[in-house]
């Protein structure tokens, strides 16, 4: 299941739930700052556990476990996913159910009542952040000695950077973050390429050329509105934001961007690119070339649009690709359409993909520091979320029960299918056996990354490595007062730039008035906001 991408730099430090839960938070056991005396904390844990090393506890144990509960695939209790856990690692977890739905407020209650267990699942790294100053969640960094696998990755793989940015103003993190080999690319734009081949259009290649194909989809097909969006317009404005070098749509997170050459960070939605952004889109909508109704009409209504024949354009992951074709079988008949991925068009600033190659991952209650199997939680934990072997096991299942090899190439059993791979399969990997769900399987290597994708998504991923990934950006570590400061003043900065980004878009409000805007966005604080991000930059980098 997928909802947003991976784009999240911090998240603003776990903004919602700071608005929502820091005052009770404050109440909380905040005694984390004794380090664990891992000499005496080894209960079960293996005298010798290195990279490649196989955990199994050496006594049975036994860890509580904060579970996102899918809809489409509910937890079972017997799910072999469990019980090959049981014999293998001789662990057993302890779920606390929780409805996908509500997950972030009820992780949110729980930690705040101090019951929370002792692993949290999906957590994306900046919603940590709320946590921290009442010593809920355990500092993390401290600990990573004890685990091999994980530290193999993050030098392998040059993370450190990315790693760097998850830093709290005390130096530490308290989030360990699914780890990705590359960057991930998945949403873009997705064209009725049946309709470009009968008019002789190319695809496009930059954001120049996709208003051109608009133009020309328009006049050969003057009855039809060409594009008509989905999420609200977020998923084009976040790729095309990085295109023309500013942040929108879901890449507007925090509204910092970081100048190197200054070495200080400034508010992207203030600056000439957003500008020239926000005056490109109000092209497309003045020309009839975009319907305005993208920016606020429901999914199911953008996507009803396309898989109609309504519109030719929407944005789509490789997930709403099967869906979409799925649907417009029934509406415009089979072989009477074709529908792909489009590589992310480049821009003024560069053929540029953002993103970032860290995913959601785990926190740990506070709490396991005073377990006598603390070593051991650490040594499962790397396995399981950080060993080749762990994540194979957590993505495709038991080898010789769920799949086979052939060679290097993963194969699913005869009986079972996953997201289209095995279609004859009568069972289902997530379903029937709890593998590759959201808890546990994120991150890894591209290899595994790319072993469920059918040979459509491995051509767009091959395309997509001719793009430059976008610099990552130092991190923000606000002191706790100033972090309270910041989030006051960015809530109402963000509704701001949320509303004008919409008003410049649809004419509602004449570019003419940019600087106007500006001026607004100044008067609401964004100079602060600005001068406090520079100073907890300029507290980190001083320490380094």
């Amino acid at each position: 299941m997928k909802g947003k991408p991976m784009i999240r730099r911090r998240d603003f430090l776990g903004l919602s739930a700071i608005a929502a839960f820091g005052l009770v938070l404050a109440g909380c056991d905040s005694d984390s700052g004794s380090k664990v005396d891992t000499s005496k904390a080894r209960n079960g844990a293996m005298d010798s556990f290195k990279v490649g090393d196989t955990f199994k506890a050496t006594t049975p144990l036994s860890f509580t476990f904060l579970f996102s509960d899918q809809p489409t695939y509910p937890y079972k209790k017997d799910w072999l996913l469990f019980t090959k856990m049981a014999a293998d690692n001789n662990v057993t977890l302890q779920p606390t159910i929780v409805p996908s739905s509500d997950y972030e407020q009820k992780r949110s209650l729980l930690i705040s009542s101090g019951s929370a267990p002792e692993i949290i699942a999906k957590t994306y790294p900046g919603q940590e952040s709320a946590y921290v100053s009442s010593g809920a969640v355990l500092p993390v960094s401290d600990y990573v000695d004890l685990m091999p696998h994980y530290q193999d990755k993050v030098k392998k793989w040059k993370l450190e950077p990315e790693i760097a940015g998850l830093t709290q103003e005390d130096g530490k993190y308290y989030v360990l973050p699914g780890l990705h080999e590359e960057l991930w690319p998945d949403y873009t734009l997705a064209f009725r390429t049946d309709v470009l081949e009968k008019e002789g259009i190319a695809e496009p290649k930059s954001w120049d050329e996709f208003r051109e194909v608009l133009r020309k989809l328009k006049k050969s097909h003057p009855d039809v509105v060409p594009f008509s969006d989905r999420f609200n317009g977020n998923s084009v404005l976040n790729i095309a934001g990085t295109a023309f070098g500013t942040v929108s749509g879901w890449g507007l997170v925090d509204g910092l961007m970081f100048d190197d050459s200054k070495k200080q960070f400034a508010f992207g939605s203030a600056n000439s690119q957003f500008k020239d952004l926000v005056t490109y889109f109000n092209s497309l909508v003045s020309e009839g070339l975009m319907d305005p109704e993208s920016f606020t009409q429901t999914d199911d209504s953008a996507i009803q649009k396309f898989t109609s024949g309504k519109s030719f354009v929407i944005s789509a992951n490789s997930q709403n690709i099967i869906t979409y074709r799925t649907s417009m079988e029934q509406s415009l008949g089979k072989g009477n359409f074709a529908v792909r991925k489009i590589t992310v068009p480049g821009g003024p600033a560069g053929d540029l993909i953002g993103g970032s190659r860290l995913e959601n991952g785990i926190m740990l209650n506070s709490s396991v520091k005073d377990k006598d199997s603390f070593v051991a939680l650490m040594q499962y934990i790397d396995w399981l979320f950080y060993s080749d072997a762990g994540q194979e096991f957590s993505k495709w299942g038991v080898q010789g029960t769920t799949y086979t090899k052939e060679g290097s190439k993963r194969v699913l059993a005869k009986d079972i299918n996953f997201q289209g791979l095995n279609p004859a399969g009568t069972k289902d990997l997530r379903v029937d056996y709890g593998f590759s769900g959201g808890n546990f399987s994120y991150g890894g290597t591209t290899d595994l990354l790319q072993s469920t994708f059918n040979d459509e998504e491995l051509a767009f991923q091959k395309a997509m490595k001719s793009k430059t990934p976008k610099p990552v950006a130092p991190p923000v570590p606000f002191s706790d007062a100033d972090r309270e400061q910041a989030t006051l003043v960015l809530t109402p900065l963000k509704d701001h730039v949320k509303q004008n980004t919409l008003k410049f878009i649809t004419g509602q409000r004449p570019l003419s008035e940019f600087d106007a805007y500006v001026k607004e966005l100044d008067s609401k604080g964004m100079g602060k906001y600005v001068d406090l991000a520079n100073k907890a930059y300029k507290a980190y980098a001083d320490k380094k």
